[in-house]
Formats: C-alpha cells, sequence, structure tokens
C-alpha cells in the first residue's frame, strides 16, 4: 500500500509538483516522507505537516493508506 503527499501553495513551487505517492515502509515518519518525495530537498524552517487532515510535526508517524501534507504557514488579515 502507499502514502499519498500533497504539496500547497509555495511548498508546490518549491517541489515543482503537487502531490507523489510513495510506498509505505514500517517506521516512516512524515520527515522521511518529505525526504522521499523531494529527492532529498532540505525542509523549508516554516514548513507545515498536516497527517490525515491533523496537524502534526516532521517526526509523526506516518504508515499505510495515510495522507501526508505540506504547506508554509498561513496568513490572514
Amino acid at each position: 500500500m502507499s502514502i499519498k503527499v500533497r504539496f500547497f501553495a509555495s511548498i508546490r513551487d518549491l517541489t515543482g509538483r503537487a502531490g507523489d505517492e510513495i510506498e509505505a515502509r514500517p517506521g516512516l515518519v512524515a520527515r522521511d516522507v518529505w525526504r522521499l518525495s523531494t529527492d532529498g530537498l532540505e525542509p523549508p524552517p516554516t514548513l507545515l505537516v498536516s497527517v490525515n487532515l491533523e496537524f502534526a510535526d516532521l517526526d509523526a508517524p506516518v504508515g499505510e493508506g495515510d495522507e501526508v501534507a505540506f504547506m508554509p504557514p498561513v496568513t490572514g488579515g
């Protein structure tokens, strides 16, 4: 089974695509998903992460069938 990866806004511009799909493996965390889906690109310091539509950090565990999204901070006004 796989993990769906989504990139939003400036993160999509940084990676050059809107998403990816990677193979699930035991012990993966969101940081691994970032690394595997961006060919080792360093994550921006202000990167926001969500796992299955809930905010998480880069050390959040990720498993089969999960969706991991990476986005910039959101501002309003």
